[in-house]
């Protein structure tokens, strides 16, 4: 390894450390409204036919895939 290795990386990640980093915004407090039934439902229906259902059309045809191979 050369001597100008460690000032090359300090050069590279110098700017880097100086940039701001942006803080999150986080809060405490309780909701400003609590959820409905309605929206309760709508949400588990959502994640429900976004990632159960295409799964589960795979499992379910797990046969005809490993035949074709």
């Amino acid at each position: 390894m050369s001597i100008l290795t460690p000032l090359l990386l300090r050069g590279l990640t110098g700017s880097a450390r100086r940039l701001p980093v942006p803080r999150a915004q986080v809060h405490s407090r309780p909701a400003r409204e609590q959820l409905g039934t309605m929206d309760i439902a709508i949400g588990l229906t959502s994640c429900f036919l976004c990632f159960l259902l295409p799964s589960g059309w795979v499992l379910s045809h797990m046969d005809s895939y490993t035949k074709r191979g």
